[in-house]
């Protein structure tokens, strides 16, 4: 029950920043789904005289085909539309080829209010029990153990789509072993170049959905990073006509000046601990990485190199930090020890690599790597050092992952504008996420939430 309460009071703070405009991002697929495993996901039934604006089904199908690991299948090849698990027709699902269905229904309790039910259920194991039955009581009885979830929860009628996001978080868990990420956000620029203010700083759900514009500026915004709670973004912004670093807490617009030195201000990264910025400062001269303690902003010089060292990425642990540096020549990903102030290169393929991040479980690092004068967004093994090419454009920048490490959302061109893309870690499944109107870029994905 305290479960509930945490997430409905969740949703309402989540909700409560968003706007009406709801598209302002749209991911439209473009490789991947073909190969995905098949699911289906089932028309909830309703029960009440008015149902929930927004189709609850609808939203967990979309995140489970954005995930790239399934690909639900249409209604017209439902063999039927079941809503609780005495009533499904396992051999007919898989004739279908469908081995997992979501089912549910939704019931109106009271004013503007429902009770969502929902199962996920196990064709396969379904059907196999059917000739396994227990004995009870003189009575044939099918094991239950084909219900891999099942769950019922009270919501207000604003809360559906965020739901619905929570559904497909248990979902992908139970059938992928690794924690959904739907219940996410995204934050990014927009450029509006013939707006009165065309540099905007935005917010959004995973998918594009319930933008909400933190800050609107004449000048350049760059650079956001989410804190390891989700509540606050450090951005560069050069609205005093020079660059500055700024914190602004998300769910009350407060912001504060973190770092305003003569000259670059840049690259803004949280420690894993929320305690500490990992940035980029030229006040010594060339730009150099810094560490500064967030509360006390005391400063500790952690490159010293005649080259530009710049784009720090905190190791999950907080025990290192990669960047980019040219000392070599050409741009290359590098790593300090914090402990220790070893420095030692980590990347040699291609002509340059830069923009490092690692995943979260510190296996790998995802960068843009320059090869035959191209850019793109590939991962490294960091034990093996085999790199692998995830994206097929040319011009790619700013990768940011998501915290369980399924997905890739960076910055791309796709004609003669700049969008958001998404790709998976393996680089089968892709997707773009244009902007209504103007330009986006420099995306920065959430923590979990």
């Amino acid at each position: 029950m305290r479960t509930l309460i945490q997430f409905s009071l969740l949703l309402t703070l989540l909700l409560s920043l968003t706007v009406q405009a709801r598209s302002a991002l749209e991911i439209v697929i473009t490789e991947g789904i073909d190969s995905a495993q098949p699911i289906a996901v089932v028309p909830f039934r309703f029960e009440g005289t008015n149902p929930p604006s927004e189709t609850i089904t609808e939203v967990i199908a979309a995140d489970l085909m954005r995930s790239g690991q399934f690909n639900p299948i249409p209604r017209v090849r439902m063999p039927q539309q079941p809503y609780q698990a005495s009533d499904v027709d396992f051999a007919a699902w898989l004739k279908e080829g469908v081995e997992h269905l979501v089912i549910g229904s939704i019931r109106e309790t009271g004013p503007d209010r429902y009770t969502v039910s929902f199962e996920l259920i196990d064709v396969v194991r379904g059907n196999a029990g059917l000739s396994q039955q227990m004995l009870n009581q003189g009575q044939l009885v099918q094991s239950q153990d084909y219900v891999l979830d099942a769950r019922d929860t009270s919501i207000a009628s604003n809360q559906v789509r965020q739901f619905g996001h929570r559904i497909s978080d248990i979902v992908y868990e139970r059938l992928t072993g690794t924690r959904g990420a739907f219940l996410t956000k995204i934050a990014y620029v927009l450029v509006q170049h013939d707006a009165e203010f065309p540099f905007q700083l935005a917010v959004a759900d995973y998918d594009g959905a319930n933008q909400q514009i933190l800050l609107r500026s004449r000048e350049p915004l760059m650079s956001p990073s989410w804190s390891p709670d989700g509540t606050k973004l450090a951005y560069v912004t050069f609205e005093q006509r020079q660059a500055q670093i700024v914190i602004q807490d998300i769910y009350t617009g407060r912001r504060s000046v973190l770092s305003s030195y003569p000259g670059i201000n840049g690259a803004p990264t949280w420690s894993p601990d929320g305690r500490k910025m990992a940035l980029v400062l030229s006040k010594d001269g060339n730009p150099e990485i810094y560490v500064m303690d967030i509360a006390t902003k005391e400063l500790t010089r952690v490159t010293n190199h005649r080259a530009i060292d710049t784009e720090p990425a905190w190791s999950p642990d907080g025990k290192e930090i990669i960047f980019s540096s040219e000392r070599g020549g050409n741009p290359q990903l590098y790593s300090v020890n914090l402990q220790t102030g070893t420095t030692r290169r980590l990347t040699f393929e291609g002509e340059m690599n830069l923009s490092g991040t690692f995943t979260p479980d510190g296996q790998s690092i995802v960068m843009v790597h320059r090869n035959r004068g191209r850019y793109q967004i590939a991962r490294m093994d960091r034990q093996t050092r085999f790199l692998q090419v995830l994206t097929t454009t040319s011009l790619d920048e700013s990768p940011s992952i998501a915290p369980n490490g399924s997905m890739v959302i960076y910055s791309t061109m796709h004609g003669s504008k700049q969008v958001l893309a998404l790709v998976s870690m393996d680089g089968r499944f892709k997707a773009r996420l244009p902007a209504a109107e103007g330009e986006v870029k420099s995306p920065a994905w959430s923590p979990f939430l």
